[in-house]
Order: C-alpha cells, then sequence, then structure tokens
C-alpha cells in the first residue's frame, strides 16, 4: 500500500531518474527468487538484487536473527569498545578465506570495504618504511565502488568522469577479447599474456613507487569478464617478485557465486587481501570486510606505539551487532544447504547449456558464463548509436525476468537457489526480447 504522494523526493543511485518516474517499476515484495511488484506481477530475480541476495529472498532464519539482535543488542561503539557477535562473525568468517588472510576490517559496503583494503595497503607500505610505495594499479572496465579510491582504481569511464582530481593510479587492459575467446563455456583459453602488461606498468613506474594491484577476478559490472586460465596466478607470481601487494576484489564473485567460497579458492590464487560484500549478509543489512593476510596485519601493528591506535581508519557502523546477526544467520544457511559449492555442480552446468544455447541467434556476438554468472553480448543494432541493453532490460522486466544492462551486454547472477526450470524461464525471455526488439 502505497504511504507517499509523489516520487519526487527519492534521488535514486545509478537511475536515469526523469525516464524511471515517468514510468516506475516498483518492486513491493519478494520471495524466493522472485520480485512482486505493486501491480501484483511476478518478476523473476535474475539478479539476485544488485548480486548480492545469493541465498534467495524472504529468509525467516536471518529475518529473526536480525529482529533478536536488535532487541538484545541493537547498537555500540566499534572504537574502542567490542561486542561478543562481531568476534564472533569474525572468527566465522575467516573459516572460508584462504590461509593466511585471517585478519578482518569491518566497513559498511563493497565501496568502503575497497577503501579500507587500499588505505590498509598504503599504512603497510608506511609501516615498513617503504614510504615511496604509494602508486596503486586497478584495470580497465573494473568496477571498485564510488569512493574516490574506487572510482580511481575503477576502470569505467562515466564513473570517473566529472569528480576532480582522483588518485595516483594507473590501469592494467581488461581481458574481454571477443575475437578470440568468443562462446567460451568458463575460463577463456587465449590472451595470458595480457597478464604481462603488469611486467610493462612495473618498470614504466618502477616497483619501488607501487603499493597495490587492485582486480576483480571476473568483473562485474564492466559486462561479466572473465580471466583467461592461468591469468590470476601470473599477477599472483609478478606481484609477488616486485614485492607488490595483490588485492581481489570478490564482492561480487564471493559467497559462492564461481562454486566457491571466493574465486580466490576456486582459481587456487591466494591474494594478500580479499574484498567482501553483498552476499556476505545476503544483501540484507549492509557490511563490507576486507580479509587481511596476518603479515600486513602484524607489520601495521608492530609500528605503532604500545597502546596508540595502530590504523587510523573506520566507520560509525563497522561490525553493527544487527549486520553481524544477519551474517551469521546467512553463513548458517551457506553451510547447511551446501550453497557455497552448488554452483560447480549439476545446476552449474545446466546454466551453462542453457544459456549457451542462444548462440544460435544472430545478435548475439558472445556468451559468457562460470558458476552461477553469466553475459550475452549483442551486436550493436545497425542505423542507431543506442547499445541495445537498456531496451532489453526494459523488455524482459514487461515478460518477467528481472536482468543487468550494460551497454550492449546483458548480465545475470542469479540466487543460487535457482531451478532449471527458472533458468528455463529467463532464457526463454531473452529469445522473446530478442524476436520483438530487433
Amino acid at each position: 500500500m502505497k504511504n507517499y504522494s509523489s516520487l519526487d523526493a527519492f534521488w535514486m543511485p545509478f537511475t536515469p531518474n526523469r525516464s524511471f518516474k515517468a514510468n516506475p517499476r516498483i518492486v513491493s515484495r519478494t520471495e524466493g527468487v522472485y520480485c512482486y511488484t505493486d501491480k501484483g506481477q511476478q518478476i523473476l530475480d535474475a539478479t539476485a538484487g544488485l548480486w548480492c541476495v545469493n541465498a534467495g529472498h524472504g529468509r525467516k532464519e536471518i529475518a529473526e536473527a536480525i529482529g533478536k539482535q536488535a532487541l538484545e543488542l541493537d547498537y555500540t561503539s566499534p572504537f574502542s569498545f567490542g561486542h561478543d557477535i562481531g568476534f564472533e562473525f569474525a572468527e566465522r568468517l575467516i573459516k572460508h578465506t584462504p590461509d593466511p588472510l585471517n585478519k578482518v576490517f569491518f566497513a559498511n559496503s563493497g565501496s568502503e570495504a575497497v577503501e579500507s583494503a587500499l588505505k590498509i595497503a598504503l599504512a603497510y607500505q608506511s609501516a615498513r618504511g617503504k614510504h615511496g610505495k604509494f602508486k596503486l594499479i586497478g584495470r580497465e572496465m573494473a568496477y571498485h565502488g564510488v569512493n574516490f579510491g574506487g572510482i580511481s582504481v575503477g576502470g569505467l569511464t562515466p564513473n570517473r568522469k566529472g569528480f576532480g582530481p582522483l588518485l595516483q593510479v594507473d590501469h592494467l587492459p581488461h581481458t574481454l577479447d571477443i575475437e578470440k575467446n568468443a562462446f567460451s563455456r568458463g575460463l577463456p583459453e587465449h590472451d595470458l599474456e595480457g597478464a604481462e602488461a603488469l611486467e610493462e606498468l612495473i618498470k614504466f613506474h618502477d616497483a619501488s613507487s607501487i603499493a597495490a594491484v587492485i582486480i576483480e577476478p571476473v568483473s562485474g559490472a564492466g559486462g561479466v569478464i572473465m580471466p583467461p586460465k592461468g591469468y590470476l596466478k601470473r599477477l599472483r607470481e609478478i606481484c609477488t617478485a616486485h614485492d607488490i601487494l595483490l588485492i581481489f576484489d570478490e564482492v561480487i564473485t564471493g559467497w559462492g557465486r564461481l562454486g566457491s567460497a571466493f574465486a580466490a579458492t576456486e582459481f587456487d590464487v591466494v591474494p594478500d587481501m580479499i574484498v567482501s560484500a553483498k552476499g556476505i549478509t545476503n544483501g540484507i543489512v549492509p557490511l563490507g570486510a576486507v580479509f587481511v593476510a596476518d603479515a600486513i596485519h602484524d607489520t601495521i601493528m608492530d609500528a605503532a606505539p604500545e597502546g596508540g591506535v595502530e590504523f587510523y581508519h573506520g566507520y560509525t557502523y563497522s561490525a553493527n551487532p544487527v549486520a553481524c546477526a544477519a551474517g551469521l544467520a546467512t553463513l548458517d544457511i551457506y553451510e547447511q544447504e551446501g550453497l557455497l559449492e552448488r554452483a560447480s555442480g549439476e545446476i552449474g552446468q545446466y546454466w551453462e547449456d542453457a544459456l549457451h544455447s542462444l548462440q544460435d541467434l544472430e545478435q548475439v556476438i558472445d556468451v559468457r558464463n562460470y558458476g552461477l554468472i553469466g553475459a550475452v553480448q549483442f551486436a550493436q543494432p545497425d542505423g542507431t548509436a543506442t547499445p541495445i541493453g537498456g531496451a532489453m532490460q526494459l523488455k524482459c522486466y514487461e515478460l518477467g525476468v528481472m536482468i543487468r544492462a550494460m551497454g550492449n551486454i546483458i548480465a545475470f547472477s542469479p540466487p543460487l537457489t535457482i531451478q532449471p526450470e527458472e533458468i528455463d524461464q529467463l532464457v526463454a525471455a531473452i529469445r522473446a526480447a530478442v524476436a520483438e526488439l530487433y
């Protein structure tokens, strides 16, 4: 039931506000893998909200944990005071991270977790006397949130332009090569040599000036771009050889999306830090985290005077008790239902086969997938400079499926609980949308 008189007050994020408010799409409730509009239409949520509702919507276990925690301990300052649930949650989380990433720094979102990771990298270099190591390296077409550090190392031009001078960074080339790797199933075979571009950047800047490299193991908002086989291992080798930290931004790839708790585990590459958010609480209460190698943490601790603050950084809501309760309940679901590994089994294979069945559409120039993440890329429509993705997103919504659009790319990251018949519904909607739009 509406209890507002207009849509004017809410300035919506990453939204064409004028177009939306002329034709609003209002979600009233959610359950399982579906959203329901204010008009009663059932919509398959093929993006798990914003890549985050991994265990599906309406999980009563999480809601009950939130309510219980709010009545017992709703909030207390995380600055020089602690609470049991924060320590419990941190201990539970690191059971899923690769050694030696055994320390957790809490934030409130992926954007804040990225900022925290970059500051930890700089603090670490300073703590060990490497004050000249302050440059950061990101990658083209990468998304690392919207704070100034994140847009500096990010590689999406619309997110960067218009915000003035950013941090001193450089960027690796992206790994999307449709000419060589179109319709790859899983990781593409070609362009491992793209990792060697890091060697060239290091030669240009000199390793003594570079603090860290940050990448998404699989780029999400840039278009669901997979790393070529061996690419991540080669980046790890280069960073180790040149004494540069390697940060994996796993805000999207974490918590079962690829068939393991983290891409670091799935691809057997251990970075120095992992950035996490979204699925860490099933997207229900905002929370982010940075998983940090013991040596980095210990170096920062040991460099500070006894009794002093070791790291001048944090947030009012770091390790918010209610968010931690949501996270613990989410972990229970992941572990009890085997969701962290589900994408690597039969449903992941069904997903792959279903998406690649769209290869027969002449307008489709690429299909990409891994675990329960995927994208379909279309040719630019003839006679127009407008990408087709936006129209595809609106048409699929009309047909009962919620997807993400990025230029000529449509992307999917459904709840890990999705079933074969729901995957079939998604593919059928894409086919119907293409038939209507082209």
